[in-house]
């Protein structure tokens, strides 16, 4: 009788597992990271229950420190079994990017959104001594590049308000950092389809960029990175092709769902 009590009242291995998951979309939802308290509120149980299931992702590294601080922000492990997801993605979306490198002779990237930054996942190399590459493995902010505005583009609002804070970070004199300010060019983006970014992260590279999404309705984006000598004046032939390119790509995924 008491064995049974106890397989009663101790929480079954799918309710923990159930728990975790919440836990690891909730800190999704926070890539600065939250406190104990703060995703036991998220969460809705007891902030000693969260302790011991974030203790056990900590050492699997599922979850991290997110400061000196304290709190949690999604670990590494994470963007692992991510980077094993995108290979799939990768490998179907690369030779529409191989397509398009060769149709404007520029580098081609594609990315998504990951811990509240843009994730390189895929490069095709355009054949220039000048050149504005990223290896794949590499973040960068989303606030201040093509691809990143073009994710957030796709996102709803709250869910931008709640990624970005008020002031954004300042990289040089053509950044953005005023959330509002960016809002207001995310809804052209939102009508036009595609995103610049005109030396706001590197001076002397911009680039131009538009979302897709994969055969289960995860978002991406693919962009074309250049310096700025190339970039002024052919931004909307760069466009145009890519906006087609995105189409075609939208066009395979849902034909083959």
């Amino acid at each position: 009788m008491n064995n049974d009590k106890q397989e009663q009242t101790k929480p079954s291995s799918v309710q923990v597992i159930s728990r975790a998951a919440k836990i690891l979309r909730a800190l999704k939802e926070h890539p600065k990271g939250l406190s104990l308290s703060q995703i036991a509120k998220e969460v809705g149980l007891a902030r000693s229950t969260v302790q011991r299931i974030v203790t056990a992702l900590e050492e699997e590294r599922y979850v991290a420190a997110a400061s000196l601080h304290g709190g949690f922000c999604l670990g590494p492990e994470i963007a692992m079994l991510a980077a094993a997801v995108h290979s799939d993605l990768k490998e179907e979306i690369r030779p529409f990017l191989i397509q398009l490198s060769s149709q404007i002779n520029e580098t081609v990237d594609l990315s998504v959104l990951n811990n509240g930054k843009v994730f390189f996942v895929d490069q095709i190399v355009a054949p220039h001594p000048l050149q504005a590459t990223s290896q794949p493995g590499v973040s960068f902010p989303l606030h201040c590049t093509a691809n990143g505005k073009a994710i957030l583009a796709s996102l709803p609002i709250a869910e931008v308000e709640k990624m970005l804070p008020e002031h954004l970070q300042k990289f040089n004199d053509h950044t953005i950092t005023s959330r509002d300010e960016l809002l207001k060019e995310l809804k052209i983006i939102r009508k036009e389809g595609v995103a610049f970014a005109r030396e706001e992260h590197i001076r002397g590279i911009c680039a131009v960029g538009a979302a897709i999404f994969d055969r289960m309705g995860n978002l991406c984006s693919i962009s074309i990175p250049l310096p700025s000598i190339r970039f002024y004046g052919n931004e909307e032939k760069l466009a145009a092709t890519l906006l087609n390119t995105c189409q075609t790509i939208n066009q395979h995924f849902n034909i083959k769902q």
